[in-house]
């Protein structure tokens, strides 16, 4: 796969964890909207719960379960990125992260694994090896007009 094939607006269909212990959740839900925008400039991902509760108050006076609440139901980061080449699984793309709602992947990278099927993009990702919670995070894609 191509950079010029990634490039656009992705809106989001499915996000789902599949744990290597065969638990199967979904992170915000099966109801959840969205995008991934792969530009020249950088990309961005933003994924909320559909129907998040608004905030009691002021986002700077809420009373702090409704803080939690909201950051629960919300994910974003945002970086440069690049296509490192093809493995056995995909296409590598690299999201060189800048900004993210989690502070712990500031400065770092995230790689997924790029399929293209039936005109949909699959992004996958693996996370914590060789632990309990070890999973494969699989978010199906839906370019946009």
């Amino acid at each position: 796969m191509r950079k010029e094939d990634i490039l656009g607006r992705w809106r989001i269909v499915d996000w789902r964890q599949d744990y290597d212990d065969g638990r199967c959740t979904y992170p915000m839900g099966q109801h959840l909207r969205g995008f991934i925008e792969y530009s020249a400039h950088g990309m961005f991902c933003v994924i909320e719960k559909a129907e998040r509760p608004p905030l009691s108050a002021s986002q700077w006076t809420a009373a702090e379960a409704d803080k939690v609440s909201a950051y629960s139901s919300y994910f974003s980061y945002a970086g440069a990125w690049e296509v490192e080449g093809e493995s056995d699984r995909g296409t590598v793309i690299a999201h060189h992260v800048e900004h993210s709602l989690y502070p712990n992947w500031e400065g770092g990278i995230q790689r997924r694994t790029a399929q293209m099927r039936d005109g949909l993009l699959y992004l996958s990702a693996r996370f914590e090896d060789g632990t309990p919670e070890a999973r494969s995070a699989n978010l199906i894609w839906q370019r946009q007009a």
